[in-house]
């Protein structure tokens, strides 16, 4: 079975070998063992589940926690060739009866589920009837009152254990402790598992901290030496443009990247940044997801992350092609007390998270008693104006009750833009030839997408503009004046986000029900900051 896990990775992935010690894990899984994987980040820890559950019969089921994660690696897996799948946010009960027939029948290998969809007795009724190949737990921390980010829904992915006994479990994690992993391993109830752990320590990468009361002196220095892809990583959104166009005026190349820009934006940045047309990104902690650049010589924080976790994570996105790199912290005597007055002030008190669950239900109209399984468009920034909350302890608390499984949050939500041709195909070729540039458009749109003129579809500016030969400003700009004409509606990516409620509206009794829950997180947050790094 060796051997044809070594030609799938050449085969999918290009490469002619593993690393250490993806091949000791993929050969326990194969043999049916259970195990525990700390790999560092990129070390390639999707990999190994992925090839096991290839190499044998059935489908593998991916527990993760985040559906921007999931989305990002099922469409890493169809680029491949590689039948994937997950189950959105949302979907009614015939949508869902389509998507377990497509997994039985039509060789899909890898269904992405969060752990609070698992809860449905119906999903889990579904599930039942699948043959199961293998149980992989991403970012298995989740699972651990100890972990950074504890997510109390993963306690219940032992079900998947009841309804496929006889499928192998694989839990990985970047980051984890002793105690996490001992928890892990109790709370999945998993049996002699093999533990695989991986050194954090990489020869490549030197870490630097730097006390400075100068920092903006310090980066101009450090960049005057390195001239390669970088990122700075900030604490908020402000200073990401702050910062971005410092170094512009000082002669540099840089974008910047939070969570607040649009998707075409974030995408634009992102893709000036891998062409190195932009090679240094200045951003949050926004920027993480998908980062897998290898040749990145730097990673400079700017500010104290609110973790180890985090910041292991974040340096470690530098020198992944193996060659020397710098993980450098630049801080002074007032960072810690500010780090730790910004996490006070983020934490929200069980009465604030009352009110926001509260507000939550009134702002979309659900009355009391009330569950409703469809979605709502959500403007975060509309949110708090309207109630006038704190914008950062308002996150905080919502990814609480994310976490919780009070709501669920899409981030992801409409992620790509929708056209629909509205006129007659006719009247679309009569418009196109008067114009050369608007027939080219038109025609390079009609090769690419079908069913265009019967329903909206997804696009990608970016990729039209690839297609053409232009920029995605001018297809954005081609786009917009057809629809003027009413010849296509066109809906652009948006950046709010999708929001579903998963119990009914109970207010306080809901709250209190997870109390306990929220108490435990607060403690863990602020017993995690950094101080203990630094001193």
């Amino acid at each position: 079975m060796y051997d044809t896990a070594l030609k799938i990775l050449t085969h999918y992935w290009g490469h002619p070998s593993f690393r250490e010690p993806q091949q000791e894990i993929i050969t326990s899984v194969l043999n049916n063992k259970n195990v525990v994987a700390l790999l560092p980040t990129g070390g390639g820890k999707s990999i190994c589940f992925q090839i096991p559950a290839l190499v044998k019969d059935g489908v593998c089921i991916v527990v993760s926690p985040l559906i921007a994660l999931m989305e990002d690696q099922v469409s890493n897996l169809i680029q491949k060739g590689i039948k994937a799948t997950l189950l959105p946010s949302g979907s009614t009960q015939d949508e869902m009866i389509t998507l377990f027939d497509n997994i039985r029948f039509g060789n899909i290998k890898f269904l992405y589920i969060s752990p609070e969809r698992l809860q449905s007795q119906f999903i889990q009724e579904k599930i039942k009837q699948l043959h199961v190949n293998l149980i992989a737990i991403d970012e298995a921390h989740c699972i651990s009152e100890w972990g950074h980010d504890f997510r109390p829904s993963y306690r219940n992915i032992t079900i998947l254990k009841e309804l496929q006994p006889a499928a192998p479990v694989i839990a990985l994690t970047a980051t984890a402790t002793q105690k996490v992993i001992t928890d892990i391993v109790s709370s999945l109830e998993l049996e002699n598992p093999t533990l695989f752990r991986k050194s954090f320590f990489r020869e490549n990468l030197a870490y630097q901290v730097i006390k400075t009361e100068d920092k903006l002196g310090k980066l101009n220095q450090i960049f005057t030496k390195t001239k390669a892809p970088a990122i700075v990583y900030v604490n908020t959104r402000k200073k990401t443009q702050e910062i971005s166009r410092y170094l512009n005026a000082q002669g540099y190349k840089s974008s910047f990247y939070h969570g607040g820009l649009s998707t075409i934006k974030k995408k634009l940045a992102f893709d000036n940044w891998m062409s190195e047309k932009t090679p240094i990104m200045v951003a949050t902690n926004a920027f993480g997801m998908g980062i897998d650049k290898p040749n990145v010589r730097l990673v400079v924080h700017l500010n104290v992350p609110s973790s180890i976790e985090n910041y292991i994570q974040e340096a470690g996105r530098g020198g992944r092609d193996g060659v020397k790199s710098f993980a450098v912290m630049l801080t002074n005597n007032s960072d810690i007390s500010l780090s730790s007055t910004l996490l006070e002030k983020s934490l929200p008190s069980i009465q604030e998270v009352k009110t926001v669950h509260q507000k939550l239900y009134q702002y979309v109209q659900i009355a009391k008693g009330e569950l409703v399984e469809t979605g709502f468009d959500f403007n975060f920034l509309d949110f708090c104006n309207q109630y006038q909350f704190i914008p950062n302890k308002t996150f905080t608390t919502l990814q609480i009750l994310n976490n919780n499984g009070i709501i669920e949050l899409n981030h992801n939500f409409q992620q790509k833009s929708t056209i629909q041709f509205l006129a007659s195909s006719t009247k679309v070729i009569a418009h196109a030839t008067k114009n050369t540039t608007v027939k080219n458009f038109i025609q390079q749109i009609l090769r690419m997408y079908g069913g265009i003129f019967e329903t909206p579809v997804k696009i990608d500016e970016f990729y039209i503009a690839k297609k053409l030969g232009t920029t995605s400003w001018f297809v954005i700009d081609t786009l917009e004046k057809l629809a003027q004409k009413e010849l296509i509606a066109y809906t652009k990516a948006t950046n709010n986000a999708e929001l579903f409620f998963l119990q009914p509206r109970e207010d306080d009794k809901t709250i209190n029900r997870i109390a306990a829950n929220i108490k435990q997180y607060i403690q863990q947050k602020k017993k995690k900051i950094l101080i203990y790094f630094i001193s």
